[in-house]
């Protein structure tokens, strides 16, 4: 067995529920969350400011402003099984891959252009 074809065996699947992303995208996360003995579905709404696409690890990540314009950032890995949806709310206009920027403003000058294709 050659050393490609034992990185394909222990590769996670895709997927299904991740639609094609970008960053700038604003999405609706639904994660699977277990308490105890129960799972419930928890929403996580934001705005894409990262993508990383290496093959098992990729990732990306979303941030949002909380109550009192505190930011929350997570990321979530792209072929997690306990990412139960992602819905695409609208595509936003960007020239640069990482979106870190958006950390350090408020209120107006955060908002991003949509993209009508």
């Amino acid at each position: 067995m050659s050393n490609q074809e034992l990185l394909k065996s222990v590769e996670a699947p895709d997927n299904p529920n991740i639609p094609e992303l970008s960053p700038g995208d604003t999405v609706k996360v639904f994660l699977r969350i277990k308490e105890g003995n129960n799972e419930r579905i928890q929403e996580f709404r934001g705005t894409i400011i990262r993508m990383r696409s290496g093959g098992n690890n990729g990732n990306f990540t979303v941030r949002r402003v909380a109550s009192n314009g505190i930011g929350v950032e997570r990321t979530f890995l792209l072929r997690s099984p306990r990412i139960e949806k992602v819905q695409v709310e609208r595509h936003s206009k960007v020239r640069r891959a990482q979106l870190y920027y958006l950390r350090d403003r408020t209120g107006k000058s955060a908002r991003l252009k949509q993209k009508f294709s």
